[in-house]
């Protein structure tokens, strides 16, 4: 664990950085589609984009259990893969260029292994004792008791 310890949130993930990045450079391409493509394509490819980065701190929340964590790198692994999809389209209706599509694909690919090596390594981010609670532990009234906190 002692490689993830300067981790202390999903938005120090490297992933997490650059599947922001991709989606805020897909939004800027999106801003120049024809305005029909409104309901359609561009809110398709800013949906998957956005939310490649939604699952993985998703999966950071659920790291206490391997599986759940697994479960939803592999749900930013598939938004990821359908980016790849929309951006395959907007190339086909001449929406973006072959340069910019290859670029693009390529940063998805890449976001694609990163979610990879933390699957096949999931151990290392679940480990139950590097998780901690960050807040100080709540006490709990109860009519007529005294004070139970949560760790009792």
């Amino acid at each position: 664990m002692s490689d993830l310890e300067h981790v202390n949130s999903f938005r120090d993930l490297l992933v997490y950085k650059k599947s922001r990045m991709l989606s805020r450079e897909i939004f800027g391409l999106t801003k120049e589609f024809p305005k029909e493509e409104a309901y359609s394509l561009f809110d398709q490819i800013r949906r998957s984009s956005r939310s490649v980065g939604a699952q993985i701190a998703e999966a950071w929340a659920k790291r206490r259990y391997e599986k759940h964590f697994i479960s939803k790198l592999t749900d930013a692994d598939g938004e990821q893969h359908e980016t790849q999809h929309w951006i395959g389209i907007a190339l086909d209706c001449g929406y973006i260029s072959l340069e910019q599509t290859k670029d693009l694909v390529e940063k998805c690919e890449e976001i694609g292994r990163m979610l990879g090596g933390m699957m096949n390594k999931a151990d290392l981010f679940c480990n139950p004792k590097a998780i901690s609670i960050q807040e100080e532990q709540a006490v709990y009234l109860t009519s007529g008791q005294k004070p139970v906190t949560s760790s009792q």
